[in-house]
């Protein structure tokens, strides 16, 4: 930051915006360039793109836009029950209420009822199964959000359902065998035995189970789509999703159209951390088809207490696994059976179990190992995508199980953890055969030891424990190691637009999300790096299905690489066209013409970018390109679970 904020501009958030913007962190153009061939536009940090609209509250979100004459409200009747039969809906009550325009149900859908992501097993609107509590049985569309809700909290007088007893926990599933995908198994053996034979063999044996929790994402603005007739069929959705391109299908299957004639845009969403990826998708089917059917614009906000009711979490996990050890704490061979609970149907649940079983190694070499992996189907709500998607819940085991070795050795828990590191050059093949490569863990943790004073902290914290009878203290150093990838190869893929004008300034479009991570403020600073100009003369527009097609979720950590690599390679093809056009007229090598600094420096000349692109608009050379990246060297086979 350049100088202290002035606290008198607190008061006022129109003043404090207008500082941020101009002022605050702005980082000096000249210094930034430095020796840079192009002028340094990444790695600086630098505000959101979108942070002095967040400090002056214009930063617009779906339920800031403006509603178009004639917009309906939505909102949904839901099931009393977690399991059942739907008989009947007795609907006459509610469409005579005040306000109320039209009660949908799933017969009313006219493509297919279903939102299913992967495997198509997810109703849109009930359609006779009762799978959770929550689950909407149908949708009432009125003139007002109030006469709507109200109309739709008559749902248990409207239903006759016959009601069963619901399967609640992963542990009851898995009694049960009942699951939403086939169990997967995943295992690495030394031995003819496998993992049996070097546990039976091994001088020490530990056997437990235990359960990690769900967890809410409560991202700070609820799901919410408003839709709005067009021509033909077609449809506008503005949707608050991680995934515009699964909105787009999904909304053109339930509508029985081609995806064509779904628009979806999506500028900003009030954080996602994955349930948005999928499970946006049930609101935008019910506000499409709503919009189209009654040709009136139709949005549908969730209350949070709904939203709850609805929408999935983070998978809980129940574990129970056996090891061998030695005398130093090394896993000589290990089982384990990880059961999720997936609730009613499959979502991501599968991607989910996929990545938690190729986590269980995390940072360490597991020579005889034998994992298994379970989606317990249950009476609850569909879980999804949670930041770490499955990782965690991977990487949480083995930790479990480092810790309860070190207690049962009497070691210190990094000790253990130690010997266990994959190795630089052997030992360094995890159990799905992705060789590890740049291994830098065991030069990691022990910069961390030091710089952490790890031993006489535990050494303090021993000492309290031993006189404090009641309260007790702890400290560990876990490392982690984590995918960065989709474990579905194709995913891997993005696309972006990036157009340059003729006063100089830049447009660009990319297939991302902005959910507030700064990923269109990492996307800007690339173009501008490779264009060699100000950050300030780019701009990015909102995630739209009508510019880049066939978009892959924001999702894996994967957002600034994918879709920062695709706007890159739009912009080099840009920069490589008026470089061939300056040098044609201005003399000299295309190659040897460097942009920095909002300038173009060619055969001696410096020129300012805006009559570089002046000139080659005249010249007629193509001021805009499109961009594609795809992830390269990646891997996946589901079936044998092997892969990179």
């Amino acid at each position: 930051m350049n100088r202290p904020i002035d606290p008198s501009l607190l008061h006022s958030s129109e003043a404090f915006a207008h500082y941020l913007k101009n002022t605050a962190f702005r980082v000096d153009e000249r210094a930034e360039a430095g020796a840079h061939t192009q002028g340094q536009r990444v790695g600086i940090s630098r505000p959101h793109e979108s942070a002095h609209l967040h400090v002056a509250g214009e930063a617009a979100y779906i339920d800031d836009l403006p509603e178009l004459d004639g917009t309906l409200h939505c909102a949904l009747g839901l099931s009393p029950v977690a399991n059942g039969r739907l008989n009947a809906l007795r609907l006459d009550a509610i469409r005579a209420m005040p306000g109320v325009v039209a009660v949908l149900t799933g017969e009313d859908i006219p493509g297919v009822n279903d939102c299913g992501s992967i495997i198509h097993d997810d109703p849109i609107l009930c359609s006779g199964e009762i799978r959770y509590l929550g689950q909407p049985l149908f949708a009432v569309i009125a003139e007002s959000r109030e006469a709507a809700r109200l109309a739709a909290a008559q749902a248990k007088a409207a239903a006759d359902i016959t009601a069963e007893p619901p399967v609640l926990t992963p542990q009851q599933a898995h009694e049960l065998g009942q699951y939403v995908l086939p169990p997967m198994h995943l295992a690495r053996s030394t031995n003819e035995g496998g993992a049996r034979r070097a546990m039976d063999e091994a001088p020490h044996r530990l056997k437990s189970s235990f359960y990690v929790g769900g967890q809410e994402q409560f991202y700070l603005e609820g799901q919410i789509s408003y839709a709005i007739p067009k021509e033909d069929g077609a449809v506008h959705l503005y949707c608050s999703t991680q995934h515009p391109s699964e909105m787009q299908h999904l909304v053109a299957h339930a509508l029985g159209v081609a995806s064509h004639a779904v628009h979806v845009e999506c500028r900003r969403m009030g954080g996602g951390f994955g349930g948005k990826e999928s499970q946006s998708a049930l609101f935008a089917c019910v506000a499409s088809v709503a919009a189209t059917r009654l040709r009136r614009p139709v949005k549908l906000r969730l209350d949070r207490d709904d939203d709850f009711m609805i929408t999935g979490r983070r998978h809980c996990f129940w574990y129970e696994y056996e090891v061998g050890y030695d005398d130093e704490g090394r896993i000589l061979g290990a089982e384990i059976s990880m059961v999720s609970r997936a609730g009613h149907s499959a979502d991501l649940s599968g991607p989910v179990m996929t990545r938690a079983l190729c986590h269980f190694d995390n940072t360490y070499w597991l020579p005889d190992v034998s994992m298994h992996g379970y989606s317990g189907k249950t009476n609850t709500q569909s879980n999804t995508a949670f930041r770490g998607f499955g990782g965690p819940q991977g990487a949480i085991a083995i930790e479990n199980i480092m810790e309860t070795v070190a207690r049962e050795l009497g070691r210190d828990a990094l000790d253990v953890r130690r010997v266990n590191f994959y190795g630089k050059t052997e030992r360094n093949v995890t159990p799905y055969s992705q060789v590890v490569t740049d291994n830098v863990i065991h030069e990691l943790v022990a910069e961390l030891e030091t710089c952490s004073d790890y031993r006489a902290r535990r050494d303090a914290i021993a000492e309290f424990n031993a006189a404090s009878p009641v309260l007790k203290r702890g400290l560990s150093l876990t490392p982690l190691k984590f995918g960065i990838s989709f474990n579905v190869k194709h995913f891997n893929q993005a696309g972006a637009l990036v157009h340059v004008y003729n006063d100089g300034s830049i447009l660009v479009n990319h297939g991302g999300t902005e959910m507030g991570q700064g990923l269109n403020t990492k996307v800007a600073q690339v173009v501008a790096h490779e264009l060699g100009v100000g950050f300030g003369r780019v701009r990015v527009t909102a995630t739209d299905t009508t510019k880049v097609a066939n978009t892959s979720a924001t999702a894996a950590s994967t957002g600034a690489d994918l879709n920062g690599k695709a706007a890159q390679d739009a912009a080099r093809q840009i920069r490589e066209r008026l470089a061939a056009c300056a040098a044609e007229r201005h003399g000299g090598r295309a190659e040897d013409v460097r942009f920095a600094n909002d300038q173009v420096h060619i055969n001696g000349k410096v020129l300012d970018f805006k009559a570089v692109v002046g000139e080659a608009y005249i010249e007629r050379v193509q001021l805009w390109s499109d961009g594609f990246y795809a992830t390269p060297g990646l891997s996946w086979n589901k079936d044998t679970m092997q892969g990179r």
